[in-house]
């Protein structure tokens, strides 16, 4: 028996004896730092809230859900924090990386901070630029709804935003209300459920160029492999050569 993490409820049920591979859907979560992404992640995948976290490394986050009727394997990249230098951003090699790995992308600012949010237009160009032809859908979330003492992010600036760059909006609490996070990740996993599986020609040409690899190992080598010497021949050279000298002493 395995449990299978529902988008509402955990449900028990038999491992089938076979079943085919899931469906995997890859997310990456990309802000500013401290804007809560990993709060969102674990929030949305355990329904948990941690206040607090680590420095982000950039964790890979996996869990079997099932989404409109549908058993699929859920990864959410976290990433890193980025940063802004003389009002630029650059992302990091493996947060470009993980733009190209992923089929969707949510971007995340905090309502108490006023910089993360001014990241978000950079970070999305920047999204599209890694992105290029396979430019992956793309959605906003402002975190930290529930500070309303602290916030320095009108709520209309949240959706204008959006409109502009042409993604959904999301204003959640990962704190507060798992519902929210909930929704606006499973809005997500649904629009990606009901695209077409990606081309599988990359691993394709993996399995071939792994097969032409076990081809050549299986090749003889141009210098043959000295052998290991046999032990058991080694001992009867020996017991030759000391019967041999024993011959020769009593002869003598």
């Amino acid at each position: 028996m395995r449990l299978i993490q529902n988008m509402t409820t955990i449900a028990e049920c038999p491992t089938p004896e076979y079943s085919a591979p899931n469906r995997v859907i890859k997310m990456a979560v990309i802000g500013g730092s401290g804007v809560g992404k990993t709060a969102l992640v674990v929030r949305f995948l355990t329904r948990r809230f941690i206040g607090d976290y680590e420095r982000n490394a950039g964790n890979l986050y996996s869990r079997e859900v099932q989404v409109d009727s549908e058993q699929v394997t859920i990864q959410v990249q976290d990433t890193p924090g980025v940063e802004m230098t003389d009002n630029c951003v650059s992302l990091p090699d493996h947060v470009t990386c993980s733009i190209q790995w992923a089929d969707a992308v949510v971007l995340v600012y905090s309502v108490t901070d006023r910089r993360s949010f001014d990241l978000i237009e950079q970070l999305h160009q920047l999204v599209v630029r890694a992105g290029g032809a396979n430019m992956p859908p793309v959605i906003l979330l402002a975190n930290k709804s529930d500070l309303l003492h602290l916030r320095r992010v009108d709520s209309q600036q949240g959706p204008l935003l959006a409109g502009t760059l042409g993604c959904s909006f999301y204003e959640v609490s990962a704190s507060e209300d798992y519902s929210q996070v909930h929704h606006a990740f499973h809005r997500l996993c649904c629009q990606l459920a009901k695209q077409p599986p990606p081309p599988t020609s990359n691993s394709s040409s993996s399995l071939a160029n792994s097969a032409s690899t076990a081809t050549e190992k299986r090749r003889s080598p141009l210098i043959p492999r000295p052998k290991s010497p046999n032990m058991q021949d080694l001992k009867r050279r020996f017991k030759q050569a000391l019967s041999a000298k024993v011959r020769t002493v009593t002869s003598v």
